[in-house]
């Protein structure tokens, strides 16, 4: 990596070495002096390339393929050949690829995990070899890392266990955290923890690359588990940990477990949190219904839902309601209906959010003893619902439109993934509430159609904050992520939404502007660290030239060839 000390990059690498290492490789924008000085003459074409015109031309390639999984085949073929120029083209064409690179294709791209695998990419840490795992992160090849993406493969999307396959998603995240914020690729590790599958078609395919075995689950796993964060701890004191797409049984109870040990998240709890937050603080922009007056309901409570309604708690009391009164304010529906209280089987983190009895006893239900989403809406009148069920087609044509009946401007965020698990359509929905909702979605979504003109619907992405929470993280060094500081991070997309200037704007900036953005989130979660004492204190304006310092811009360096020792 280059340094501000020095213009040059110095490697001992050349010939074949220097052009299969995707760190380093530059194709043909080698220059001459170049090609003299590592060996690099015959190896390639004669032509020297600039960087643009090498942008262009895998642009050309890209958008001539036949399908979404070839173009996801092709540039995870390209990341393993020149990094520097799979994020030029990813940077320059956000808006274009962010759907291929991540949700999403990149649940196919999981499925078909070990179909399409060419190369290794990042760790597979596997039970059978767990004793390894302090001499596999030892390597001087890690000596860099700063973050860490990892998944278990068991809830993969709205897809399920994927197994080994599940290795997609840290590579897609991390792929984000430098595509978005601008850590440079050197620094961060996918890590998949192979603990083997329950799903039969993979462990029936004599192709699939994990261990083939059925998942551990119990003492063993959290063994597993605390051997690889002990080893994470050991290798690296400061590193950033992000935990990806572990099953509900685990991602609450593993989060609890280590938030307070090292810096870490759980993206999928907290990440979701902080977005659909920033979204909803962007919507009072448009429906004028303030945040303490909001009436949430959630379909899904699984750690998604919960996470949301945890951090929007947290902010309806920062905004003067009392804790008694938040409670009143959600209705979580999942499988066994209403969470209410003293319900068979609550989990520790649904239980806040579970409904007094005296609350609904006077409820008039479709079936009595039973109380559905349909009844929430009929009866609640809520001004917001959330979809994080996974459960395509889950809202209804007759349950939104009785949500638009009691509501002028009903809130509608649905944001189970991929596509096809959303639970209405932004296109059904705008139907439904004659255009009146107020629309977000997980996963893209083709424009709406209104007053004769396109309206770009909100893809309520994390990408939105996971990057920059990462970002002030390491740049602040912080010890451990609060929940302030998510909030602080759901404060600063609420800021930077165009509808604070034109409610009739869209809620979330356009991802071509979401460098930008995680620029502004870092700087925001840094500070926030300082005043809760998680990170030590610098001045604001060092605080900044910390961030932009270490948002590295995908452009080619100049080689010196350094002696071999």
């Amino acid at each position: 990596m280059r340094t501000k000390a020095s213009p040059y990059v110095e490697t001992a690498l050349s010939g074949y070495e220097l052009l299969n290492d995707p760190l380093l490789n530059k194709g043909t924008a080698f220059t001459e002096d170049e090609r003299d000085a590592f060996d690099l003459h015959g190896l390639l074409p004669p032509h020297v390339a600039e960087l643009d015109y090498q942008v262009k031309r895998r642009l050309d390639a890209f958008r001539g393929l036949g399908s979404d999984l070839q173009r996801y085949v092709f540039l995870r073929g390209l990341q393993d050949s020149n990094e520097t120029l799979f994020y030029a083209l990813l940077t320059r064409n956000i808006e274009e690829m962010m759907p291929i690179v991540y949700t999403p294709t990149v649940g196919l791209g999981c499925e078909l995990f070990s179909h399409i695998f060419r190369k290794p990419r990042g760790l597979f840490l596997s039970i059978p070899h767990k004793d390894l795992i302090r001499r596999i992160l030892g390597h001087p090849r890690y000596d860099k890392i700063e973050a860490i993406v990892v998944s278990d493969g068991e809830r993969i999307l709205g897809l399920g266990d994927q197994g080994a396959g599940g290795m997609g998603i840290p590579i897609g995240k991390l792929s984000l955290y430098t595509a978005c914020a601008g850590l440079h690729p050197s620094t961060t590790l996918p890590v998949l923890l192979d603990v083997g599958t329950d799903n039969q078609r993979h462990l029936a395919d004599p192709l699939y690359i994990g261990w083939q075995h059925a998942r551990v689950r119990g003492a063993e796993y959290d063994d597993f588990i605390e051997i690889f964060v002990a080893a994470v701890r050991e290798r690296w004191p400061h590193v950033l940990l992000h935990w990806e797409d572990f099953a509900l049984g685990n991602a609450n109870r593993l989060l609890a477990r280590y938030r307070d040990r090292l810096c870490t998240f759980n993206d999928d709890i907290q990440g979701t949190a902080a977005v659909a937050v920033g979204t909803l603080l962007s919507a009072i922009n448009v429906t004028g219904v303030p945040l303490i007056d909001q009436r949430i309901a959630v379909l899904g409570a699984g750690s998604a839902g919960t996470g949301i309604c945890a951090l929007l708690k947290r902010a309806m009391v920062d905004a003067g309601l009392s804790e008694s009164a938040t409670r009143s304010r959600f209705y979580l529906v999942d499988r066994q209906g209403l969470l209410v209280e003293g319900m068979d089987g609550l989990q520790s983190f649904q239980t806040p959010f579970a409904q007094g009895r005296d609350r609904v006893a006077n409820w008039t239900l479709e079936s009595p003893g039973w109380i559905g989403l349909a009844d929430v809406v009929a009866n609640a009148k809520p001004t917001v619902l959330i979809g994080t069920s996974g459960q395509p087609g889950a809202l209804s044509q007759a349950i939104v439109r009785s949500m638009a009946a009691g509501v002028r401007r009903p809130v509608f965020l649905i944001l189970s993934n991929p596509t096809e698990r959303a639970e209405a359509t932004p296109q059904d929905l705008d139907a439904w509430t004659e255009a009146r909702g107020v629309i977000g979605t997980g996963s893209p979504f083709p424009p709406l159609k209104r007053n004769g003109k396109n309206f770009r619907v909100d893809q309520t992405n994390n990408a939105y904050v996971y990057p920059g929470i990462g970002l002030g993280a390491i740049v602040a060094d912080a010890r451990r992520i609060s929940d302030g500081m998510f909030l602080a991070a759901a404060r600063t997309v609420a800021e930077f939404s165009p509808a604070r200037r034109d409610s009739a704007a869209n809620l979330l900036p356009p991802l071509v502007d979401i460098r930008k953005l995680s620029f502004h989130v870092a700087l925001a979660v840094a500070k926030q660290a300082q005043a809760e004492g998680l990170a030590d204190s610098m001045s604001d304006e060092a605080l900044a030239d910390a961030v932009r310092a270490k948002m590295w811009e995908p452009l080619y360096a100049r080689y010196r060839r350094q002696s071999r020792t």
